[in-house]
Order: C-alpha cells, then sequence, then structure tokens
C-alpha cells in the first residue's frame, strides 16, 4: 500500500470502529443517557396531562419544570412548596414535599445500574474509578442544573440539596452495576478476598463467618416480612376492588386523568407496602396528623379521594391481632436460613463451656434472635424513613410508618421467629451424616 493511502485507510477504520473515548468521559456520557432516559419516562405523561389541558394556563414551560420536580422528588430532594391561590400571598410557603413515590424512585437506580455495567465493561479493574468519577461528578452537575431550571412560582428546591441528594442513588446504581458486570467485589477493586480470607487466623474467620450470616439471616427476614405485605396489599386491593372502582368513578378524571392517576398510584404502592407492614407489626401508620393505623388502633381523620385508599381498613376485628403473626413467619425463614447455612459457630463457642447440651442450644439460640431482629429493626428504620415524608397540603404532612415502635415491634418478631425457625428446623431437615 502506498504511503498516501495509509492516513486515508487509518481515518475510515476509525470512522468504522470509533474513536477511543477516555473513561471519565464515557462515564459522562453513559450517566447523561441514564438522565435524558428518566426525564423523558417522567415527562411524556405530563405532556400527555398538558395538551389534554389539565394544567390550564400554566405554560409549556412550566410543565417541564414540574418534571424537573419529580425527578428530584425521586432522589428524595425536599421541594418547598408555595401557596399559589388566587388570594394567597405567592411568596408564603405552605409546606414541604418530602414523600417520595418509591416506584418511580426505582428508574434512576436502574439507569444507573445499566450505566455502571457499561463503564465496568469498557475498564480495567485498576481503570474502573475513572469512568466511575466522570459519572458520579456529571450527575452531581445535572442535578444542579435540573435544580436551578426547575424553581419556579410553584416551589423550589435548595441548589446544594439538588446537587449532592441525587448522588445516593447514583453512587448505588453505579457501584451495584459495576459488581454485577465484574462477577465479585474482589476482580472490581482488584482484591483477592479468597486469598485474604485465607491469611486471618480461623477464630476470626468464623466469627466473621457468624456475624455475616447472622446480617443475611435479618436481611431474608426483613424481605420476607416486605413479601408477605406485598401480598396482604394485593388481597386487600382485590376484596376491595369495588369501592376503589366506585371512587375512581366518581372522580371523573377522563381517559389521560385516569392513565395519570393510574401510573400515580402504581408509583407510590412499594410505599403502602412498608405501610402493610408497620401496620401488621403493630407500629402503625400515619395517614395525616391525627391518623393512625394499625392492628391495635384505627383512627382515620378525612381523606383525600384517592381511589388506593378505599381499601383502607374501616374497623378493628377482634381477631385483627393475628396479622401480628405475619412478621414471625418472616423470621421462621430466617431462622431456617441460617440452620442452613451451618454457620452457627457460637453454639460451637457456647458447647465447650457449658456441659449441657440443652442450655447451649438454648443460649446459643437466643442470641441468634437477638442479633438477627437487631439487623431487622435496623433495615426497618431506613425501610420506614423512605416510605415516610410530606405532601405539604393541609393534614398530609405526616405520612408514614411510625419509625421506632415498627422498628421495636419487627425487631421482637422477627426475633422471635427467628428462634422457632432454628429450632424446628432439624425436624424438617436431613442430616447428611446420618443419611450418610
Amino acid at each position: 500500500m502506498s504511503p498516501e493511502k495509509k492516513p486515508m485507510r487509518a481515518v475510515m477504520l476509525r470512522l468504522r470502529n470509533g474513536w477511543p473515548m477516555p473513561l471519565a468521559l464515557q462515564g459522562v456520557f453513559e450517566i447523561l443517557q441514564s438522565v435524558v432516559f428518566c426525564l423523558a419516562l417522567i415527562t411524556l405523561p405530563l405532556v400527555a396531562v398538558y395538551f389534554s389541558g389539565g394544567f390550564l394556563e400554566d405554560s409549556f414551560e412550566v410543565m417541564l419544570q414540574f418534571g424537573g420536580f419529580i425527578w428530584l422528588l425521586i432522589h428524595g430532594v425536599p421541594i418547598e412548596v408555595f401557596n399559589v391561590g388566587p388570594e394567597a400571598d405567592p411568596s408564603s410557603v405552605t409546606g414541604w414535599l418530602t414523600l417520595m413515590p418509591l416506584g418511580l424512585s426505582l428508574l434512576p437506580f436502574l439507569f444507573c445500574l445499566r450505566a455502571g455495567r457499561r463503564i465496568a465493561r469498557a475498564s480495567y479493574t485498576d481503570q474502573l474509578w475513572q469512568g466511575l468519577a466522570g459519572a458520579f461528578a456529571a450527575y452531581g452537575v445535572l442535578g444542579t442544573g435540573i435544580g436551578y431550571l426547575s424553581n419556579n412560582d410553584y416551589g423550589q428546591v435548595n441548589i446544594l440539596s439538588a446537587t449532592f441528594i441525587p448522588l445516593i442513588i447514583a453512587a448505588a446504581g453505579l457501584i451495584v452495576g459495576a459488581r454485577r458486570e465484574a462477577g465479585s467485589w474482589g476482580r472490581l477493586v482488584g482484591m483477592d478476598t479468597a486469598a485474604y480470607i485465607r491469611s486471618i487466623s480461623p477464630h476470626r474467620r468464623w466469627a466473621g463467618s457468624y456475624v455475616w450470616h447472622v446480617m443475611v439471616s435479618g436481611f431474608l427476614g426483613y424481605i420476607a416480612a416486605i413479601g408477605l405485605s406485598g401480598i396482604l396489599l394485593t388481597l386487600a386491593l382485590g376484596l376491595h376492588w369495588t369501592d376503589v372502582a366506585n371512587v375512581s368513578q366518581e372522580l371523573r378524571p377522563g381517559p389521560i386523568g385516569s392513565a395519570a392517576l393510574t401510573l400515580t398510584q402504581l408509583a407510590f404502592i412499594p410505599n403502602a407496602v412498608f405501610w402493610v407492614l408497620s401496620w401488621i407489626s403493630g407500629g402503625g401508620f400515619s395517614l395525616g396528623t391525627g391518623s393512625t393505623l394499625s392492628t391495635l388502633e384505627t383512627t382515620v381523620g378525612p381523606l383525600p379521594s384517592v381511589p388506593m385508599l378505599a381499601a383502607l381498613p374501616s374497623g378493628e376485628p377482634a381477631n385483627q391481632w393475628l396479622f401480628l403473626l405475619i412478621p414471625v413467619l418472616a423470621g421462621i425463614v430466617a431462622g431456617w436460613y441460617f440452620l442452613r447455612v451451618g454457620e452457627n459457630h457460637l453454639e460451637d463457642w457456647f458447647a465447650r463451656r457449658i456441659p449441657f447440651n440443652a442450655l447451649a442450644l438454648g443460649a446459643s439460640t437466643a442470641c441468634l434472635s437477638i442479633f438477627t431482629g437487631i439487623v431487622a429493626g435496623a433495615l426497618s428504620l431506613i425501610g420506614s424513613w423512605l416510605a415516610s415524608g410530606s405532601l405539604g397540603i393541609g393534614r398530609l404532612t405526616e405520612i408514614g410508618p411510625h419509625l421506632w415502635v415498627t422498628a421495636g415491634a419487627l425487631a421482637l418478631q422477627i426475633g422471635v421467629g427467628t428462634a422457632i425457625g432454628y429450632l424446628i428446623a432439624p425436624l424438617f431437615e436431613a442430616d447428611p451424616v446420618l443419611e450418610g
């Protein structure tokens, strides 16, 4: 090939295969896609409502600003809501909008997870931080811009909050996505985890294994309780479907309004699952100031006409306390898991120091019950906090589970269930030593 044709061939190959992109810039590009896709999914229903006359005299720009507010809200950024009624002072603050629609919060997490996988796929282990740092920084800049452009006469956000709070979901999605692509934490951070475990003493290894599986047991117990709460919510909606449909028909929202109302309710379904969990634990939850619902007490004040709320329990049946046993069932799952993994080294430690096997088993099971309950209670604090907030309207400034009461009740119920599950599991599990 002649020397004159070599540069032309190189250019053609570049055009076909693309120029290599710095990892930091690729991180920016991937996270930019995530934000654009997420904003498009949020704004599309608002556009439909706008062209159906749902925003009245407001401009298209205001509708786009509402989309920015929703994007910030699903990341957990609090929004100051202004009173803009015909006789109100536009500068007066009526409240804070802090209730996150957790169903929509999955969108940025999943898009960031996708970005993390793509960044990890394009990186070596020692270079991964470059792409993640670029994506992380770009997400903060985009949050700042969205917060600045969204502020209007209806509400405003603090620019620092818009910059840093969305980074929590972004970091979680990016790290989880990179971990899934890498296949292990060792490959992700460049450390041989197995070699490190082999290098530590057996006692530390056994203690670490016990602590890890206790944490996994508490996590499984809490997740099982959430799953059972989701089933109970589905049954409640099914049994009260006629009431739900009647409320929806009384609103007469029209086709576009019905679709928007349905999407809004679906966005709050995960919140409702956490509310049901607090209800069956006995801790209860609030739906506005002065309204408390639990298996032990039901006091409900005036509520907005939301179809999903028609499935709320309206009375206090005599056998309602039976729902308190549901978290105990979740704890049985946790105890059963702990027996199957066979990592109860604390029981071995007690057995070498207590001459009576029954006492050693009882002491180790009691410790397992307490530790697992504490883990589940700590997770409950996080879940209940995420599902709580304010709508900044009238009485609806206190919505969500009663954090500490729910956490304490779940710690007790899941802890008791863990002890039961650990003790009854041998009756159903085959002993491989005896079977062999």
